[in-house]
């Protein structure tokens, strides 16, 4: 058996299980690096150096990502992009929780607002592409897709109310941005590291791909 090299080029199972780290880790780095407790994600931008770095760093990293998938089909790339968009607009319009309102807030959330909603939409798709499969491995994929979804739609209906009702639940847990936007940032980088169909246990060996820059080959011998 010889060892054939892939190109070079990432493909989209590598560009997903990066995207769902880079996810995963973005709201307990910012945290982490602030000197103080943050009201949410976008506050780190105020908070130091580091908080502020991994907070631009991090989004912009995402969106380019973003920016260069394309999926499986024309509504994939589509809202690929748009939530591309949307996390530069999260990133080049941070706005501090608790001071009054203005365009870079406004931006800002809508921004937020859209990257979620479109992060649970690739969520759906795909969730519907494990349950055609109908394999038992697919069917515990589309059980964690389904649950990251769920779990989007959620943080923006409780943190969209908050908003419209004056901080009304807010008032109540100081930190409930935070802990809204930890929690959709979370569901996606699960969603996307399930994608990428790297993980054991709920990955068929059939449709588990290597994330080495070099694959087996049958030799002609």
């Amino acid at each position: 058996m010889k060892l054939a090299f892939k190109p070079k080029e990432i493909d989209d199972h590598v560009l997903k299980l990066t995207v769902g780290f880079v996810a995963l880790s973005l709201a307990t780095l910012t945290a982490a690096l602030s000197p103080d407790p943050i009201g949410s994600i976008s506050a780190a931008y105020y908070a130091g150096d580091w908080a502020r770095n991994i907070f631009i760093g991090f989004l912009f990293a995402i969106s380019s990502f973003l920016f260069a998938y394309n999926g499986d089909s024309a509504a994939e790339m589509i809202l690929s992009k748009i939530a591309a968009v949307a996390g530069l607009g999260v990133a080049l319009f941070p706005c501090r929780c608790g001071q009054p309102p203005n365009i870079v807030t406004y931006i800002h959330f809508t921004s937020a607002a859209i990257m979620f909603a479109v992060l649970a939409c690739l969520c759906v798709i795909f969730y519907r592409r494990a349950r055609a499969k109908g394999h038992r491995e697919a069917m515990w994929r589309s059980y964690i897709y389904a649950l990251c979804a769920i779990t989007i739609v959620l943080v923006i209906a409780v943190l969209g109310i908050d908003n419209f009702t004056g901080n009304h639940l807010g008032s109540k847990m100081p930190r409930l941005t935070f802990y809204g936007e930890r929690a959709a940032l979370i569901a996606f980088g699960i969603s996307w590291l399930v994608a990428s169909r790297a993980i054991p246990f709920i990955t068929a060996p059939t449709e588990r791909v290597s994330l080495l820059p070099v694959a087996a080959a049958k030799s002609k011998n």
